[in-house]
């Protein structure tokens, strides 16, 4: 018995006012939610139309005319593995919610094309239960570490405390502590860079300080300083993906070893770094239980400390 293809979703709507003289695939990528990269490779693939006429990425868009677009098809949902995560740490267990130090190399949850480990297999392999509540490759999760950044992140078991735990994230109660070691001297040397952060135009796995981004907020204070970095404590107002990495190398002082942002890769090797300097040292929160307030801290591991031993001696 043959299968009939599924036939494509056709997405249809007007061009604001707004937009007008817009290119195709900004305008797509502010309309429908889309990187402009996705749009431009829709429009290069003939599956974009403005008023019934194909269009390229760059034409220009009229207010009130009729963007037409066939929709990629929806992501192969991903699965959980449950695979012990070495190194992982679980710093604190209760009823409601589980604490872990994550290593480096470490994903918080399966997301399409990662093939490692991950803080939510790991936590399943070790008998773990977590909250249903959120998308079933991400249950519990209730913040998130990038791939190559280590230290404290907190996962739901039970629904009330994913609820009320997500509801200090949105509510900015969550007092969320990194250490990043970055290029240079930032001038101040404490302050708050205040700059909304969206996709990168260009790239999809990169994102940047743009106008059409959303608010974002970090604060920052010198620790200590070397001669070619800064060891800097920053407090996190809101939590953009990338964001500390983004507004320190929107700054011009990028965390060092962090090559997708523009740091340089030699001071990375001569400190025998293979990922971005930035460590999550502390994690506070009201705790969804009984309302007290529940602080965690983190030490450096191994590799990050060897980069802050080397700078001392090369500035002594």
């Amino acid at each position: 018995m043959s299968t009939l293809p599924e036939t494509p979703e056709i997405r249809a709507l007007p061009v604001p006012e707004g937009l007008e003289g817009e290119r195709v695939d900004a305008a797509l990528a502010r309309m429908l939610g889309f990187s402009r990269t996705k749009a431009a490779e829709l429009a290069a693939a003939g599956k974009v139309t403005l008023d019934g006429a194909a269009v390229g990425k760059s034409e220009r868009v009229t207010g009130g005319s009729w963007i037409e677009v066939e929709m990629p098809p929806p992501p192969t949902p991903v699965r959980v593995v449950a695979e012990p995560v070495e190194g992982m740490v679980i710093v604190h267990d209760d009823e409601d919610l589980v604490v872990v130090d994550k290593p480096v190399g470490v994903a918080a949850h399966p997301s399409p094309g990662w093939t490692g480990t991950t803080v939510i297999g790991g936590l399943a392999a070790a008998g773990y239960r977590v909250s249903t509540s959120g998308a079933a490759e991400r249950q519990g999760i209730v913040h998130r570490l990038d791939v190559g950044t280590s230290g404290l992140m907190t996962v739901a078991k039970s629904e009330r405390a994913y609820t009320l735990l997500k509801q200090q994230f949105r509510e900015r109660t969550v007092d969320k502590r990194y250490h990043a070691l970055v290029q240079g001297h930032p001038d101040p040397l404490s302050g708050t860079i205040d700059a909304p952060i969206g996709r990168h135009p260009q790239h999809d796995y990169k994102w940047a300080v743009t106008a059409e981004g959303k608010p974002s907020v970090t604060h920052y204070d010198l620790v200590e300083a070397f001669r070619a970095a800064s060891l800097l404590d920053i407090k996190l107002e809101t939590g953009r993906t990338h964001q500390i990495r983004v507004h320190m190398a929107a700054h011009r002082h990028p965390c060092v070893g962090d090559l997708t942002y523009g740091a340089d890769p030699t001071l990375a090797r001569r400190l025998k770094l293979t990922r971005q300097w930035l460590h999550a040292v502390r994690l506070g929160f009201t705790h969804p239980a009984d309302g007290r307030w529940v602080e965690f801290t983190s030490d450096y591991p191994e590799d990050l400390r060897f980069a802050l031993t080397a700078l001392r001696a090369e500035s002594a």
